[in-house]
């Protein structure tokens, strides 16, 4: 699912992206329209019922939406953001496990797009299972 590339895995959001850190958000592959990371669930990440917290699957989720939607160059004069997301919670995320996120770009027009992210779970001597869906729609603005 996910592969290494040393050459593009530096991207310059993350450079103060503290939430990416606190996730211990790792990226493993970029591309133009296209990302992917992993974390593992922490205990503090869990909810009351000892499954993950939905927000830490949104903010996984939205740091990969993120990382596809800017180019892994930087920009000098635009960034990408979030105008409105859809995520469904499909799996409980289990503490322990390792969290897989595949970002890619489903359409682009002018200043606006459209992301789907896939969030996988490792499962012990099984295939990775769906978590969550994520669709991101995306608009190019000034940057500040």
């Amino acid at each position: 699912m996910a592969h290494e590339d040393a050459a593009s895995l530096d991207h310059p959001i993350l450079a103060e992206d503290r939430t990416a850190g606190w996730l211990g958000l790792k990226v493993r592959h970029l591309a133009d329209g296209h990302a992917v990371t992993t974390m593992t669930l922490r205990e503090e990440m869990l909810n009351g019922f000892g499954i993950a917290h939905g927000g830490m699957i949104f903010a996984f989720a939205d740091t990969t939406f993120a990382l596809a939607c800017n180019p892994h160059t930087g920009s000098v004069d635009t960034i990408t953001v979030a105008s409105g997301v859809d995520v469904n919670f499909l799996k409980a995320g289990i503490p322990g496990r390792t969290l897989t996120a595949v970002a890619d770009r489903r359409a682009q027009s002018g200043r606006s797009g459209i992301y789907d992210v896939r969030i996988y779970q490792s499962v012990p001597g099984a295939d990775d299972e769906v978590v969550a869906e994520f669709r991101g729609r995306s608009r190019t603005i000034a940057k500040k």
